[in-house]
C-alpha cells in the first residue's frame, strides 16, 4: 500500500485521515496540525515540516481551509515540493478556485507529479461515516491510482475530467445547496409567519415535488432551532465567492448565487459566521419581524 502524507485534520481532516489508518495505510501527519496527538495515538508518523512529510509519502493529501493554505503547504517555505519525488501523486481534497487548482497542477508537473483537484460534499458526518461525495480533476491515470484511497473516505466517487473540472463540479454543488437552503429557509419562514404548524408544512412538501435531502434536514433543524454547526456560514461564504469569482472569469449571471452570499454576508456582519448555514432562515425571520 502507498505511504500517505495528510495535511489538515480539522473537522473533515481529521476523520478522514483516520480511516485512511484504519484502513492499513501508513500516515505521516504535521506535527503543526491541530490534532496531530489524535492521528500518532491511532498510528500515524509525525513530521515536523511538509517537506519532510512528502518526502516519505508517496501520495500527499491536502484538506485545508482556501488556496492561500494549499499554495503555502505546497510552495511555501520547507513545503510539499521541497522534499516531493518524481512519481509522487499529490491530491487536494480542499475546496478552491479552479484556476489555483490548474495553477498548482501546472506547476507541480515541472517536478514529475500528477495532481488532482478532489474536493467532497458531505459535511462532517459524511466524513466522519466515510461516505462523502469526491468530485474529481485531473488525469485517468491519476484517477485510477487514487481510486483505492478515495474508496476508504467516500461513496460517490467521480472522475469529471481534465485539472480544475473537481473543483467546478465543487462550485456548482455548492450553488445548488446555497439556492435550496435560501428556498427552504423562506417557505419555513412564510408558514411561521402565517402561524400554520411547521412540521406539518415540512411533512406535506416532503410528500411533493419540493421534496428533496435539504427540506428533509435543514427544514427540521430550523424547526428544532438547532443552529449548531455542520458547515459553518463563513466557510459557505467562502464559498460562494470561489463560486461568483469563477462565474466573474465565464462571463456567466449568477444572480441567485449573489443574493444569498450577500444574505450570508449579512449573517456575518451580525456575529452569525459560527453557525450552520442553515441560519439564513434566522435572518428572514429577523427581516420579516419574527
Amino acid at each position: 500500500m502507498e505511504r500517505i502524507g495528510f495535511i489538515g485534520l480539522g473537522i473533515m481532516g481529521k476523520p478522514m485521515a483516520l480511516h485512511l489508518i484504519r484502513a492499513g495505510y501508513q500516515l505521516t501527519v504535521l506535527r503543526t496540525s491541530a490534532n496531530f496527538h489524535d492521528l500518532k495515538e491511532a498510528g500515524a508518523s509525525v513530521a515536523d515540516s511538509a517537506s519532510l512529510l512528502a518526502a516519505q509519502s508517496d501520495v500527499i493529501i491536502t484538506m485545508v481551509p482556501d488556496a492561500p493554505e494549499v499554495e503555502s503547504a505546497v510552495f511555501g517555505e520547507g513545503g510539499v515540493a521541497d522534499g516531493i519525488s518524481n512519481g509522487s501523486l499529490f491530491i487536494d481534497m480542499s475546496t478552491i478556485a479552479p484556476a489555483v487548482s490548474t495553477s498548482i497542477a501546472e506547476r507541480l508537473a515541472k517536478y514529475g507529479v500528477d495532481a488532482l483537484d478532489a474536493p467532497v460534499s458531505g459535511g462532517q458526518g459524511g466524513a466522519e461515516a466515510a461516505t462523502l461525495s469526491i468530485m474529481v480533476g485531473g488525469s485517468a491515470q491519476a484517477f485510477e491510482r487514487a481510486l483505492p484511497v478515495f474508496q476508504k473516505l467516500g461513496k460517490n466517487i467521480i472522475h469529471i475530467g481534465n485539472s480544475g473540472s473537481g473543483q467546478v463540479t465543487k462550485a456548482c454543488n455548492q450553488v445548488a445547496v446555497a439556492l435550496t437552503i435560501q428556498a427552504v429557509a423562506e417557505a419555513m419562514t412564510l408558514a411561521k409567519k402565517a402561524g400554520v404548524d411547521l412540521e406539518k408544512v415540512r411533512g406535506a412538501l416532503l410528500g411533493g415535488l419540493a421534496q428533496s435531502k435539504i427540506l428533509d434536514l435543514y427544514g427540521q433543524r430550523i424547526i428544532d432551532r438547532n443552529f449548531n454547526p455542520g458547515f459553518r456560514v463563513r466557510l459557505h461564504r467562502k464559498d460562494m465567492n470561489i463560486v461568483l469569482q469563477t462565474a466573474r472569469e465565464l462571463s456567466v449571471p449568477l444572480y441567485g448565487s449573489a443574493l444569498v452570499a450577500a444574505q450570508m454576508d449579512a449573517l456575518i456582519a451580525q456575529g452569525d459566521e459560527e453557525l450552520d448555514h442553515s441560519s439564513l432562515a434566522l435572518l428572514l425571520e429577523k427581516m420579516a419581524g419574527l
